[in-house]
């Protein structure tokens, strides 16, 4: 039976739909052409988070990948059957900031339509892969705003890898564009904790820490009325996710933690409420 939630605050549950070969930067499996002969888990694992999510009578948002939705149109279909939203992610997972404006137009377009052809419903929001807007690549909202989609929710407000953007750490209209026309942001969550910003909603950083740890992050901006959003792959409940060759820094945070992320899930679904990407950000087809 699902608890009463900590708070009213409705948060922002999202998951990127890619499989554990979509991983950027990794040498052994960034050949486009090699991935119809990797083993696939996305299927799978998507299939129980749907199922999990149905139990728990919870609407998300699926930032899924365009490669993904042409491989897999019945997988994107299942999604959108059971009410939730689909969002792009790209369609070949490839970093934003570098490429071309008219390359990531190309890219998005094509994984929009694959999306809607397969879904059935307006694709809306965009998670760019790896959080990859940062400084200097503002352009991407305008390829975002040519292309129609509603709003973003790739900036990540603090220091990341693949990306990394100061901006407000709640919800808000990003004006940075070169056309100043504006689009609306839902910022990756981060908690402070002796004046420094810490990740703790998605991915690594919720695979990584303890559940009081992430409770506190939820409580923290919740008591400010502030929505978390969260974010998980299919790969991040794959405790028989295949090893590929990387650093030994990669391979912890690839894999750490992936036999307490059904636990961790199953916790924010019993105590905190949750909602699509779309209804949290405020924005309509």
């Amino acid at each position: 039976m699902k608890s009463s939630p900590a708070s009213p605050v409705v948060n922002a549950l999202s998951f990127d739909i890619e499989d554990w070969f979509h991983m950027v930067g990794i040498d052994a499996v960034d050949n486009p052409e090699l991935w119809p002969t990797f083993p696939s888990l996305v299927e799978r694992y998507t299939d129980q988070i749907l199922q999990t999510l149905a139990d728990a009578n919870v609407r998300a948002t699926f930032f899924t990948l365009g490669w993904i939705a042409d491989r897999y149109p019945a997988l994107v279909k299942r999604i959108a059957a059971a009410g939730h939203e689909l969002g792009t992610h790209s369609y070949w997972h490839r970093q934003c900031f570098t490429l071309t404006a008219e390359e990531l137009r190309d890219d998005l377009r094509r994984s929009i339509d694959a999306l809607e052809k397969a879904g059935g419903q307006k694709v809306l929001g965009f998670r760019a892969p790896t959080f990859s807007i940062i400084p200097g690549s503002e352009w991407i909202f305008d390829v975002l705003l040519d292309l129609g989609l509603k709003y973003d929710a790739s900036l990540f407000p603090g220091t990341h890898g693949g990306g990394g953007y100061p901006c407000p750490m709640e919800r808000h209209e990003f004006t940075g564009a070169p056309s100043g026309r504006p689009m609306r942001e839902l910022p990756m969550s981060m908690m402070t904790i002796l004046g420094k910003r810490i990740a703790f909603s998605g991915g690594g950083y919720l695979r990584l820490l303890p559940e009081w740890l992430i409770q506190r992050g939820f409580d923290q901006l919740n008591s400010q009325g502030t929505p978390v959003v969260a974010y998980l792959h299919p790969r991040d409940f794959a405790v028989d996710c295949p090893r590929a060759p990387m650093p030994i820094h990669r391979r912890f945070k690839c894999y750490v933690g992936l036999r307490t992320t059904a636990t961790k899930f199953a916790m924010l679904l019993s105590r905190y409420r949750f909602a699509t990407c779309a209804e949290v950000a405020g924005v309509v087809a």
